[in-house]
C-alpha cells in the first residue's frame, strides 16, 4: 500500500526543478566497491527476462542486448543504499536507436525479499513491471523522442509529472556514442547522471534504499561495459 506521505510528497518532489547542466557527480564522496565487471566472463551474475526474437550474450568483452519485443537484464543481487551504480552503454546504429533504459532499487510488493520469486510472471514485456516499486529512466524512448524519469509506486501507479519529461535534442540519444551512466539511491532520493551531467534529481519522501538493478530496452541493440556497484560511505564531515 502506498503511504499517504508518499502520495502527497511525490507531487511536491516532482515540482522541484530538474538540473540539466553544470552539475557533476560528487567528487568529495567516498565509495566502497561491492561488485564490478568488465564482462570478460559469463552471465552467472545476471538474470534475463526477454520476449521472443531477442538475445543476450557476452561478446568481445561487452554485454550485448539485441532485442525485438522487450528485455530486462537484472543484476541478480539485491542492493542496499546508499549506493552508486555506474556503467558504459552504447546504442548501436545497427538497430533502431531508442530505449537506453534502466530500473534501480526495484522491489515486488508481493515478494519483498525476492524479486525472482517463483511465479513472478515477468517475461520481458514492459507492462509486466508496472506492479513493482522502483526508479526508472527511459532515455530516448518512444523512437528516441522522449527521456523520462518515473518513480513507480507499486500496484500499477507510475506517475509522469511536470519537469521529468525531456524532449529536446540535447537529452535524446546519439547513435554509437558510449555514454557513462551513474545512478544514485540514498536517503534523499534518486539521481541520474549522463557523462557526468546531472539529468534527473528526485527528492523522495519515502526513498528506496533496497532493491535490484536492471538494464531495460526494447527493439534496440545495446552494448554495455564497465559495470560497477559502490556503497556510498559517509565522509568525515558527515559522521
Amino acid at each position: 500500500m502506498i503511504g499517504n506521505s508518499l502520495r502527497k510528497g511525490i507531487w511536491l518532489a516532482f515540482g522541484l526543478s530538474v538540473a540539466l547542466a553544470g552539475r557533476a557527480s560528487s567528487g568529495d564522496m567516498k565509495y566502497e566497491t561491492v561488485f564490478e565487471t568488465d564482462f570478460s566472463g559469463n552471465l552467472d551474475a545476471w538474470r534475463v527476462e526477454q520476449q521472443e526474437g531477442g538475445s543476450v550474450a557476452i561478446k568481445e568483452g561487452k554485454l550485448v542486448i539485441a532485442d525485438k519485443k522487450g528485455c530486462t537484464v537484472w543484476y541478480d543481487r539485491e542492493l542496499e543504499g546508499p549506493v552508486r551504480i555506474s556503467y558504459t552503454v552504447t546504442v548501436s546504429s545497427v538497430e533502431r536507436v531508442s530505449d537506453m533504459n534502466c530500473f534501480w532499487m526495484a522491489r515486488d510488493p508481493d515478494h519483498e525479499s525476492d524479486l525472482f520469486a517463483e511465479g513472478h510472471g515477468r517475461e520481458g514485456a514492459f507492462a509486466q513491471y508496472d506492479d513493482l516499486s522502483l526508479y526508472y529512466v527511459g532515455y530516448g524512448g518512444n523512437h528516441n523522442s522522449t527521456t523520462r524519469f518515473r518513480r513507480y509506486l507499486g500496484k500499477g501507479v507510475k506517475p509522469l509529472l511536470e519537469g521529468y519529461d525531456l524532449r529536446d535534442e540535447a537529452h535524446l540519444l546519439k547513435a554509437d556514442h558510449a555514454y557513462r551512466i551513474e545512478l544514485v539511491a540514498d536517503e534523499s532520493g534518486a539521481r541520474y547522471f549522463r557523462d557526468g551531467e546531472l539529468i534527473f534529481e528526485y527528492a523522495d519522501p519515502e526513498p528506496l534504499l533496497r532493491g535490484w538493478f536492471g538494464f531495460r530496452t526494447v527493439w534496440s541493440h545495446l552494448e554495455i561495459d564497465d559495470f560497477k556497484v559502490e556503497r556510498i560511505l559517509k565522509t568525515e564531515d558527515e559522521s
